[in-house]
């Protein structure tokens, strides 16, 4: 029996940081009241591609993370016009081997990488994270604003990297109106950048560990 998976539109901004940059004030930014935290989590993740790297090329990244409250398999998509990121996510399960779910869809990017068999490690990816909820007059959740400290191995070159950044990611109780939202990611990018961040030069965590 094949299981669906759930769907989120992930829309964040991230920033490099050094190791001793201190924390933004996130109670400076408008709409935010309240912020609960940090949550700490020990994340552990293997990235898979085919052969040709076909799948990360078009955008995609496939996971299966332990840690955390979504820890599973996961497919993040290529970013849409808005900067959101359709993810999906299975449950972990007690198998190592990818859904049959997850075979599926990634078959109609990369026909072969539905073949059993075809997908292998190229990264992992381990992280202390300590997560922060930023919440509304309302109590509801603005953002989660991550403090990440990464340990990244590019498996194919045998290479090991480490890093800290920082994501600041929308939720359910942020704007609906597209301008809101990037009026809000704005602020929060200056207040991040104020207390010494850096954008990232990278789109995400694996293209950073590979080198891309």
């Amino acid at each position: 029996m094949t299981v669906e998976p759930t769907r989120s539109l992930e829309i964040e901004v991230t920033f490099e940081v050094d190791a001793d940059t201190p924390l933004p004030d996130w109670a400076a930014l408008e709409g935010v009241v309240a912020v609960d935290g940090p949550e700490f989590r020990d994340l552990d993740a293997l990235y898979l591609d085919v052969d040709s790297m076909a799948l990360g090329k078009a955008g995609y990244a496939v996971r299966r993370r332990t840690g955390g409250p979504d820890e599973g398999w996961h497919i993040k998509g290529p970013k849409d016009a808005g900067g959101g990121r359709l993810e999906q996510h299975w449950p972990l399960g007690d198998d190592t081997e990818p859904p049959a779910g997850l075979l599926q869809t990634i078959s109609s990017v990369e026909p072969a990488a539905g073949a059993p068999g075809a997908l292998g490690p190229i990264a992992r990816i381990r992280n202390e994270r300590h997560a922060y909820l930023l919440h509304d007059a309302a109590g509801g959740v603005v953002a989660e604003f991550v403090d990440d400290h990464v340990i990244a191995e590019d498996l194919p070159r045998s290479l090991v990297s480490r890093w800290r950044e920082w994501e600041f990611e929308l939720g359910d109780a942020a704007p609906v109106d597209a301008d809101e939202r990037a009026a809000l990611l704005a602020a929060a990018a200056g207040i991040a950048c104020a207390a010494g961040a850096r954008p990232a030069a990278s789109d995400s965590k694996l293209g950073r560990a590979l080198g891309v």
